[in-house]
């Protein structure tokens, strides 16, 4: 009687947002790392293409696809990709973010234009894409959602007189998203609970990146600051949803 052959495991899926550069591009490296299939998220199909070349030449399985999170058309013919080539997705890190331009967020100069700019990326762009992607997790049988955010936007640090960023400028708008991301990250962590889909906010802490160029004296390197948002990807079943954590453990709201 002939063996049985037992079918192939299918790859573990993920995508990030952002990914062309910086933590994003080092997220997907850490995933590839670990055997799955990446789709490296770009809104520049160039860019995006050159970084999952040069991390395939590395051995990763690491494909570009292009993804604009504030263009709906986008975002639809992303997920449209992600169902037809691989059925369902495992992993989900809304990476990208922008912090727009500093000089139109001080609150008695504040433009709305810029205000809006940031928060068409930085929140309702991770709306657009879990909402599109939250389908093809639900097939996953160990769904998780990680979403990049910064310490900044705990409303706990930055209300303490005597906190780490009691110097830091006041802004409405890089600030505020982020403070708005990890409220998105709590809604859609009781929404996912029952499909056993875990969904938790990063802070890869201050990282000398292109982000941060004008930061002088960071010595973190973006792998640094990606390992954290690569470690909530992989949690275990019985891990955490609905918190915050950075390199040293949980953030506070």
């Amino acid at each position: 009687m002939p063996e049985r052959r037992r079918p192939a495991a299918r790859p573990v899926t993920a995508l990030v947002t952002g990914a062309n550069q910086g933590i994003g591009r080092e997220i997907v490296a850490g995933l590839a790392a670990r055997g799955m299939t990446v789709l490296l998220g770009a809104r520049d199909p160039r860019r995006g293409e050159e970084a999952a070349h040069a991390l395939r030449s590395a051995g990763g399985d690491v494909r570009a696809i292009q993804l604009d999170v504030t263009d709906g058309t986008s975002v639809k013919a992303a997920a449209q990709y992600v169902d037809g080539h691989f059925g369902v997705l495992d992993v989900l890190v809304n990476n990208a973010g922008i912090l727009g331009d500093r000089a139109g967020q001080a609150p008695e100069t504040a433009e709305l234009d810029v205000v809006r700019d940031v928060f068409e990326t930085n929140v309702f762009g991770v709306v657009s894409v879990t909402s599109a992607m939250i389908p093809l997790l639900t097939r996953s049988p160990a769904g998780r959602v990680v979403n990049v955010t910064s310490g900044l936007g705990s409303l706990t640090l930055m209300s303490d007189p005597a906190g780490p960023f009691a110097g830091r400028p006041a802004s409405v708008a890089y600030i505020p998203s982020k403070t708005a991301l990890n409220s998105l990250t709590v809604q859609y962590a009781r929404e996912l609970r029952p499909h056993g889909i875990l969904v938790n906010a990063a802070d890869p802490g201050p990282c000398a990146t292109a982000f941060t160029r004008d930061v002088p004296g960071l010595t973190r390197t973006a792998a640094d600051g990606a390992a954290i948002a690569v470690h909530l990807a992989t949690l275990p079943a019985d891990g955490p949803t609905g918190c915050c954590f950075g390199g040293e453990g949980p953030v506070p709201w």
